[in-house]
């Protein structure tokens, strides 16, 4: 039987690698995620917009900048399939794109189901055959018929589902509903069913009804996350597409990034300082350490020795 990999843990890395995005501060590449929010609050028409913006290369929400292109996959269970190529040619309308350019492929089959082994290796089989660098399932109450409130029904589905992202290195983006009554709670915890689909995500984003107005949280497991921003459902011509309506909410004032932190205890001391020194005087995560002394290192603000890490010069 093969081993499964193993490395001692001093040869692990120090460092995270640099974070890189499908879609610029929206969507992480390689990222698995919930595209979330209450019924007819415009799920599917993001994740369509999503979808969009990855095959042609232009901005999502005419806002988000996809960092790379490529194929994209979908699977739309509760649509008529003339409603999907409709809905897709007004956002393509509204980006200036042609839908017969993009590599938009459409899984047409009448049911897919994670909970069944040979529909999860159809799927596999799809995957593998058009090797798109995003999957859109929408929405995850037809992918399945087990119970959503149990965590040992969800988190097996899934597990599949990270699976196949981590083999075929494609993001995968799951349209979820938020339970009802679920308005006054954060975004994730609004989430209908286990705590497992929060959890799970890389990247999640979450849209809800404040009044008469459509509000979209982000959320990411390893970059900055945003709430409030506004969007509408706007016609263009004979089309409908989502779009950000005016700037991006203004952030309170934010505390000193670890980037400064560092900056300011190496240039209160005279000796190199160690990862863990640097972290203790910092009080932020190790993780945060390792990405902003990667950042100054290769900068050249910051040189690396035997003895740990101090300012250049």
């Amino acid at each position: 039987m093969t081993r499964l990999p193993v490395l001692r843990a001093c040869e692990l890395p120090v460092c995270l690698p640099e974070h890189r995005w499908l879609i610029e501060d929206l969507w992480a590449d390689e990222a698995v995620g919930i595209v979330g929010g209450e019924p007819k609050c415009g799920k599917s028409f993001l994740a369509l917009d999503m979808i969009v913006a990855v095959a042609a290369g232009v901005p999502c929400l005419r806002r988000f900048r996809p960092a790379r292109r490529g194929p994209v996959l979908l699977y739309a269970a509760e649509d008529a399939l003339h409603l999907v190529r409709m809905r897709l040619e007004g956002i393509c309308h509204a980006a200036g794109v042609a839908l017969a350019d993009l590599p938009i492929h459409v899984i047409t089959a009448p049911s897919l189901r994670l909970d069944v082994v040979e529909d999860r290796q159809q799927l596999h089989a799809t995957v593998d055959a058009l090797r798109p660098i995003l999957l859109v399932l929408d929405p995850f109450v037809r992918l399945h018929r087990i119970d959503e409130n149990a965590s040992a029904d969800v988190a097996p589905l899934l597990a599949s589902l990270r699976d196949l992202q981590r083999r075929f290195a494609v993001a995968v983006a799951v349209v979820h509903h938020a339970r009802k009554g679920g308005q006054a709670m954060r975004a994730g915890q609004a989430l209908r069913g286990s705590s497992e689909f929060h959890a799970w995500g890389d990247s999640n984003l979450y849209l809800r009804r404040l009044d008469d107005r459509l509000l979209l949280s982000i959320e990411h497991r390893a970059a900055p996350s945003q709430t409030g921003l506004p969007l509408a459902l706007r016609t263009i011509g004979d089309a409908l597409a989502l779009e950000v309506v005016d700037a991006a909410p203004t952030p309170p004032v934010s505390p000193p990034s670890p980037i400064d932190k560092l900056t300011g205890v190496l240039a209160d001391t005279d000796r190199p300082l160690s990862l863990v020194e640097l972290r203790r005087a910092c009080r932020i995560r190790t993780a945060h350490v390792c990405q902003a002394l990667a950042t100054l290192t290769a900068q050249g603000r910051v040189h690396k020795t035997a003895a740990g890490y101090q300012l250049a010069g």
